[in-house]
């Protein structure tokens, strides 16, 4: 979607440059959208409601935003987000947003502002400068166009040029949305919308209520999981569901990047879990030696494999005791790759079959790690700065660390990463305009000619990301 009121926005300042990442971007702004890895609700295009008020849509699920609130003083009952011990919460979305822009200025140099006015402008084409003053006039303007059926979930995805969308789904869920969505034309083997395998809940030890979800797993599948056989059955089992439901990829979501092949003891430490009786230890290596497992699966049915390491999960346990997971109480840690994925790469990373794309919260293994192990194991792809490091800042820094080691090549094009819909047009935009930015800088300096600079750009923002996760027959 291109942004009418900033032309020149993220573009290099230096005019012959600007010049050259102008035309650079006019490839791809109009391109459409692969967008290979959210956390969007499916129900929001099956059911395709209208949407709430404006701050249920854009305050209150967006934990970029009420996190930094909260580093302020402001809780996040006080801006809607529920809570889980039962307190109560404002439920009031024009009391939110009028709280939400009081503290509009904490926002100043950040993404979220500039993904926010992005959203307000060109999604929804008001151009009202938000403040204190004007909060009642954009609420009002916002609120209108929600009531509009153009601003239906799957008017806007039309609107937005999606060409592939993929949610996030844990083996447990019965994909009842993407079926509704497979009988509408809209999801399936090549849909529209395809659903991603994200076991988190039913492999990491310390998840809440991880035996009662294995024990689930198993109802499901009617897989006896009381065994580590009948459980590694019963994932087989699942990753044929969601395959039959448009998946192409799974997702894992590990606190470290750490691989491990237990053998035989795999089993024994299952078995300890089962009964209540794991030891320190057990969690991240359960973890470790699945990383394995899964990468077996890959081979065998064809998932691309996501790893998302490094984030300590619920650091802040007073948000998460009152109001759960995912609203901004994790924060990322260091995060070492190179001796972490040695087993995995020792057995598969030279099986071109094999497709790991590997992010990163640790900006510092751009160089020393990342790079270097893309740039020489054929089964590692490297994902695009997400979470904490999503800024036009980072993404240049990106593309300057890794280029010279990995190429441009053993990337994966860009994920947005988000669970607030309608910024996903907005939040591509920014990759596109940054790639048209360093590719300008490359041209400009003798260092690829602008043909291939022009090839490059389409290839990142399209042609890569869909050839790597296999959306479509060339795939």
């Amino acid at each position: 979607m291109p942004t009418s009121n900033r032309p020149d926005l993220l573009l290099p300042a230096e005019p012959g440059q600007r010049a050259l990442a102008r035309e650079l971007y006019a490839l791809v702004e109009r391109l459409p959208i692969i967008s290979p890895h959210g956390h969007v609700d499916p129900a929001l295009l099956a059911e395709d409601q209208p949407f709430g008020d404006p701050a249920q849509l854009l305050i209150v699920p967006d934990h970029y935003l009420t996190r930094m609130l909260l580093s302020q003083g402001v809780a996040p009952g006080e801006l809607g987000v529920p809570s889980r011990d039962g307190s109560p919460v404002e439920t009031d979305g024009r009391r939110i947003w009028r709280r939400f822009a009081e503290h509009w200025h904490l926002f100043r140099g950040t993404p979220s502002r500039l993904w926010l006015e992005q959203t307000f402008t060109e999604v929804f084409a008001v151009d009202t400068r938000l403040s204190p003053q004007t909060a009642d006039e954009m609420y009002d303007a916002l609120a209108a166009r929600l009531a509009e059926p153009d601003f239906r979930p799957r008017a806007l995805f039309e609107r937005f040029n999606i060409e592939v969308l993929a949610t996030t789904e844990s083996p447990l869920d019965d994909l009842g949305r993407h079926a509704k969505l497979a009988a509408d034309g809209w999801g399936g083997p090549g849909g529209r919308v395809v659903t991603t395998f994200r076991p988190d809940n039913v492999v990491d030890l310390e998840f809440e209520d991880w035996s009662a979800n294995v024990d689930r797993l198993g109802e499901i599948t009617g897989e006896d999981t009381g065994t580590y056989a009948g459980y590694l059955a019963a994932l087989r089992s699942r990753r044929e569901a969601f395959i039959a439901a448009g998946a192409t990829s799974s997702d894992h979501g590990h606190r470290t990047a750490r691989t491990l092949d237990l053998g035989a003891d795999a089993a024994a430490l299952f078995d300890r879990a089962r009964r209540g009786r794991a030891e320190p230890g057990d969690t991240e290596a359960f973890g470790a030696h699945m990383l394995l497992e899964f990468a077996r699966m890959s081979l065998d049915d064809g998932l691309v494999m996501q790893l998302h390491p490094g984030a300590v999960r619920n650091h802040n346990r007073w948000l998460y005791a009152r109001h759960g997971r995912d609203v901004g109480g994790d924060v990322p840690q260091v995060t070492e790759y190179v001796h972490a994925l040695t087993p995995l790469l020792d057995a598969y990373g030279n099986d071109p079959r094999l497709r790991v794309v590997l992010y990163t919260l640790d900006e510092d293994t751009f160089t020393r790690e990342l790079a270097p192990l893309a740039g020489g194991y054929a089964a590692l792809l490297l994902g695009a700065p997400w979470w904490f490091l999503d800024s036009p800042e980072v993404l240049r820094r990106f593309r300057e660390t890794v280029t010279e080691t990995a190429g441009f090549y053993n990337t994966a094009g860009f994920v947005d990463d988000t669970r607030a819909f309608c910024s996903i047009p907005v939040r591509h935009d920014v990759a596109r305009r940054v790639d048209a930015g360093f590719l300008a800088r490359l041209v400009a300096e003798h260092r690829l000619p602008m043909d291939e600079a022009a090839e490059t750009i389409v290839d990142l923002a399209y042609r890569l990301p869909k050839r790597v996760f296999k959306f479509g027959a060339s795939a």
